[in-house]
Parts: C-alpha cells; structure tokens; sequence
C-alpha cells in the first residue's frame, strides 16, 4: 500500500525535489505552496497518512495551519522549517507535532523521519502507564477496565497522552479537539472531571491527570 503525504512548502523548487525524492521511496507526495488550498484539499480528502509542514508561509502563520490541519483530521504532523530555534521547537510539540526537522536537511533524513512516524502509527494498540490504548476501535483499558469514553473526551484523552508530561493549556485543548473555538474554559473543565472519574483517578490527589493552577492540565505518564 502506497501512503499518502501531504506537503506544504512554499519554496516550488523545494516541493519539486521532495516530492521527486519521496517518489524513490515508494511515497507518493502531494506538494501544495498556499496553506490555504492544502486545507481545502484536507476537507475535500482526508486520504493522508502525514503532513510535512513549513512553519514560513504565505497568508498565514505555521502554527495556525498546524491548529487547523489538527480540527480538520488528527494526522502525524511533521514540521520542516529554518526557524529552528529552540522557542519555535518547544511550541510545535507542545502542539502535539510528531517531529521538527530544521533547514536545511538531507531528503533522505525525510524519508527516516516519515517511516519512523508512519511505522509507529500503524501500531493500532498501545501501552502508556496504566492505560492500554487502541486507536483504531478508540477503546481504552485501565487495569483492564474498558472506559466508556463519548467522542469528546477520547480526543481530549488522547490529546493528553500525545502530550504526557507536557501542559496542556484550556485553549490547546479546544484548538485540538472537535470542541467549537468558543467553548468555555469550565465547559473543557467539566470533560476533564468526567475523564477523572471514569478513570478513577481523584483531582485532590491525582494519580494521572494533574491541574496546573492558572494553566490547564497534564496528564502524568
């Protein structure tokens, strides 16, 4: 099975080497330099397995297209940008990116990096904590206890395991979910309750999802 890439690059030359490149490696590539028409191209068909996105693009900021690729479809991100300082880095994985690869790169590191994170993302059933993960039926054991989980709160669930160990601010929360962007924060903290009580775990003396006073939540792994 071919899979899918979905490139957003706004240096033409660029694209063309990549997608080329990729070609190579039995990948089939769909370059786009306006982030304004990838996106379009992502309601239309959601038939991706990975984007590789530049962070220095036309019309709008990187990591706005990054929120938006995220309400659109949950799909590993790779970001692949010249800003490759630390502060940009720090802010794509706390966005939930899959890996940052700076400019400039050898193609062939690419080609590792998607492997890497298309290989992981096909193992359907994971294991993190207490917790035993299956992304495909989006069924969740602890201790060998199904969770009933409505769709919400498997994907604020799952937003925190992408991220564990990390904060995970009210507004990442939102802005990565299928909640509306106008969602209270008390409403993103009447799921979080909910999540706590179907786990089992307790907010005064947490076990797995701690508050973050002021900031938001962060799921302990």
């Amino acid at each position: 099975m071919t899979n899918n890439i979905l490139l957003i690059e706004d240096d033409t030359t660029m694209n063309e080497l990549i997608v080329d490149y990729l070609k190579d490696f039995g990948l089939n590539c769909i370059a786009f330099v306006n982030p304004i028409d990838a996106l379009e191209e992502l309601k239309r068909n959601t038939n991706y397995d990975i984007v590789v996105l530049d962070l220095m693009l036309p019309d709008l900021n990187g990591f706005d297209v990054f929120r938006k690729i995220k309400s659109i479809i949950d799909i590993p991100i790779i970001i692949s940008s010249a800003r490759g300082d630390i502060g940009n880095k720090i802010h794509g994985y706390e966005l939930g990116a899959d890996d940052f690869l700076a400019k400039p790169y050898e193609p062939r590191e690419l080609v590792l990096r998607i492997n890497y994170i298309l290989k992981k993302s096909t193992q359907e059933t994971f294991t993190i904590g207490d917790f035993e993960i299956n992304t495909k039926s989006r069924e969740v054991l602890v201790d060998n206890y199904p969770i009933d989980f409505t769709k919400v709160e498997f994907e604020i669930f799952m937003f925190l395991v992408n991220n564990s160990n990390r904060i995970a601010s009210r507004e990442d929360i939102i802005e990565n979910t299928s909640l509306e962007p106008n969602t209270k924060n008390r409403t993103v903290d009447m799921h979080i309750s909910n999540i706590r009580y179907k786990i089992g775990d307790d907010s005064k003396e947490p076990k797995y999802i701690k508050s973050v006073w002021g900031v938001g939540y962060k799921l302990i792994s």
